[in-house]
């Protein structure tokens, strides 16, 4: 497996897999293979892993250049002020139904993982890993039959099309059946996280500079992964503490039951994301934990003692957090 940093393609060796190079006279008590597992390395490659997932869609939109410069023309506009994007099967409540779900699926992907890299992969903790692979196989299939509802009725939809679109339908516009399948896709894929074991042809001075390159690395991802745990956590509490924020002369704030719900999922999750062992995340855990133990929404909307004193303790979580510089 290839990673390339820094302009080196460097290749993961096995674990504890010794490296053959021509400098022998440096650090002569040390093999490279030692220097590879110095046990001052810090690793997530047992407590998490990665994962990647694409979904694509097709849109059912189409840029009409003659109906643009219509609009143009009519309006007395300069060319390029206008751009007509057709919805080319109208409201097909088929395609909207795709198109919803898979901006719910990523939704559910982004909550349940922690960002890695800026090309889509995140961490998935290894306690998370049968719940989080269990509830995407089921947004998947949950896809595929939503894309099969849509195949059915597709020619139907072109049909309508027509009258709803008027003069902007064009029958070129419209795919066939076999290329539109082509345009929906589901890709998960999992891999481990790199633990910086490199066979490189270098030396042992170029591999400690390397090492130290793919620690530098790992150690500001793994900083960014923490970090995006606290803002959520501090995006939840502060969401529960503003809607909790009245007193019984006023008029009572509407909250849905998902302000409490978000909360206990933050709990479940914590514990996973919590990739360091941090004491403080571990602290934070424990008292949400024990805060909202028993508590539902309703009993947060009917008992004004239970609403104060759980956003007492929501606020006093929320000063406890980390400076997150927010």
């Amino acid at each position: 497996m290839l990673y390339c940093k820094d302009n080196l393609k460097v290749c993961l060796a096995n674990k504890g897999e010794h490296v053959m190079t021509e400098e022998t006279n440096t650090e002569k008590d040390k093999t490279v293979s030692d220097i590879l597992t110095d046990e001052n390395d810090i690793s997530i490659s047992t407590s998490a892993m990665l994962v990647e997932v694409n979904i694509s869609k097709w849109t059912g939109r189409k840029f009409d250049k003659s109906a643009s410069e219509y609009v143009e023309t009519a309006n007395k506009a300069h060319v390029g002020m206008a751009n007509v994007h057709k919805k080319l099967l109208g409201d097909c409540p088929q395609l909207s139904a795709i198109h919803k779900h898979v901006g719910n699926s990523y939704n559910i992907h982004r909550s349940s993982t922690l960002p890695w890299s800026d090309s889509g992969l995140r961490l998935v903790p290894t306690v998370h890993y049968f719940k989080y692979n269990q509830q995407m196989t089921e947004l998947r299939n949950h896809f595929f039959q939503l894309c099969d509802d849509f195949y059915g009725v597709y020619d139907f939809a072109i049909q309508e099309a027509k009258v709803t679109l008027g003069d902007l339908f064009q029958a070129d516009n419209y795919p066939s059946i076999d290329t539109i399948k082509s345009k929906f896709a589901w890709r998960m894929s999992y891999t481990e996280v790199p633990q910086g074991d490199f066979r490189v042809d270098i030396g042992n001075e170029g591999l400690r500079q390397v090492k130290e390159q793919f620690k530098r690395f790992s150690d500001t991802q793994l900083k960014r992964a923490m970090g995006d745990a606290w803002q959520r956590t501090h995006d939840v509490l502060s969401r529960m503490s503003d809607r909790l924020d009245y007193s019984g002369s006023e008029d009572k704030k509407v909250f849905r039951d998902t302000i409490v719900t978000n909360v206990t999922d933050l709990v479940d999750l914590l514990d996973g994301f919590n990739l360091t062992n941090d004491p403080a995340m571990k602290t934070m855990q424990k008292k949400l934990e024990k805060t909202f133990r028993g508590i539902t929404p309703d009993a947060l909307r009917e008992d004004d003692i239970l609403r104060l004193d759980t956003k007492k303790a929501v606020d006093e979580a929320i000063k406890a957090l980390p400076s997150l510089d927010i």
